[in-house]
């Protein structure tokens, strides 16, 4: 089982510093709302964990 970001949407400035750094282009932020993560895309790499000014980013075991 693989690890997948997470964001605490609640919690999310829509910088867009994740979006950036994401290798596979999995994070995206619609309507400049919040960040989201395509679960599909996501390979668990932990970039956008490091580079989230808000540690609202978090790397969480993947559903079956």
């Amino acid at each position: 089982m693989r690890n997948k970001a997470r964001v605490s949407a609640e919690d999310c400035a829509a910088c867009g510093c994740c979006v950036k750094v994401c290798p596979r282009a999995a994070i995206t932020v619609p309507h400049g709302v919040c960040a989201v993560v395509d679960a599909d895309r996501c390979v668990g790499c932990g970039k956008c964990v490091r580079e989230c000014p808000a540690s609202i980013i978090s790397l969480e075991a993947a559903e079956a």
